[in-house]
């Protein structure tokens, strides 16, 4: 089924993310997460591209697992250090394979990269052309709550992701935050600029101290001072963090509903009882 079919269709929603491993070896070990994932009937699943995009085979294989599971999959697809005729060869596979859902990322920039030729796409609104040119998928796209790293201003960050759905983005998922509001000021921004397809709204369960920093680094994310009084209550415990982080993402995603945000991405982190504990919390939720 067609992610924007689901979104359309359901008042609420809430989806998992899992990645896959780096080593063929470790496959199983992750087909095993999602079919521990799936007990918890997920609206959608999405996969990573592989292991710094180096990996798309596994990002495939994770996906076919995703759907014989009965989940719908989303399988992941970065551009920027991949060549045409590989995203090419990418996308027509996922076609065989009868996926239908990508999600359409031009990715980080590598430390020293530079673009060597045309054969390349510098930016996702041209992957989601080249997409469309293949097949007919629903394609996704990402946002940043707090504006994305390398934009200008917050207006030209918005300007772009109007121009992304122009191209034919259908969704966008926003990269992890820890304080509701700025999630909220950033949705109101949005439709005062016309952005107009829903917004899934991404948490990440902080379950290890140790997380935090790389996830502000990789979001561009502030950090509410309540957060950080709950680290340095129970940092030190990893058994303390790892529930008080549940009951965060949790409590998060209560408030995001109670304001009319109902469509949330998980951020498992390939931790099935993380994502198992964060939808027992929402159980009536979910359904009421």
């Amino acid at each position: 089924m067609k992610i924007s079919e689901i979104l359309k269709n359901k008042e609420v929603t809430v989806s998992f993310e899992v990645f896959p491993p780096k080593q063929w070896d470790k496959i199983e070990n992750t087909k095993a997460t999602v079919r521990k994932m799936s007990k918890s009937n997920p609206d959608f699943m999405s996969v990573t591209y592989g292991a710094a995009g180096t990996r798309s085979g596994f990002t495939q294989e994770i996906a076919n697992e995703i759907k014989d599971n009965g989940i719908t999959p989303l399988s992941h697809l970065t551009c920027l250090t991949s060549t045409k005729e590989k995203i090419d060869r990418v996308v027509t596979e996922l076609k065989e394979n009868n996926i239908e859902n990508i999600l359409a990322l031009r990715g980080d920039i590598p430390e020293g990269f530079v673009f060597p030729d045309k054969q390349y796409f510098r930016y996702a609104y041209e992957l989601i052309n080249e997409i469309k040119r293949i097949g007919d998928f629903c394609i996704g796209g990402a946002c940043y709550p707090e504006m994305h790293p390398e934009s200008e201003s917050r207006e030209a960050d918005i300007n772009n992701l109007k121009f992304k759905v122009d191209c034919g983005a259908e969704f966008l998922t926003s990269q992890m935050f820890f304080d509701n509001e700025k999630f909220l000021e950033f949705k109101e921004l949005c439709i005062k600029k016309g952005v107009n397809v829903p917004l899934i709204a991404g948490i990440m369960p902080i379950t290890n101290a140790n997380q935090i920093k790389r996830s502000i680094e990789l979001s561009n994310s502030s950090v509410p001072k309540k957060f950080f009084k709950i680290m340095e209550r129970f940092g030190d415990d990893p058994k303390s963090m790892k529930q008080a982080g549940i009951v965060y993402a949790t409590e998060q995603i209560i408030d995001l509903m109670a304001n009319g945000v109902n469509n949330i991405h998980i951020y498992t982190m390939n931790k099935p009882e993380v994502s198992a504990q964060i939808m027992n919390g929402l159980s009536d939720i979910i359904n009421h």
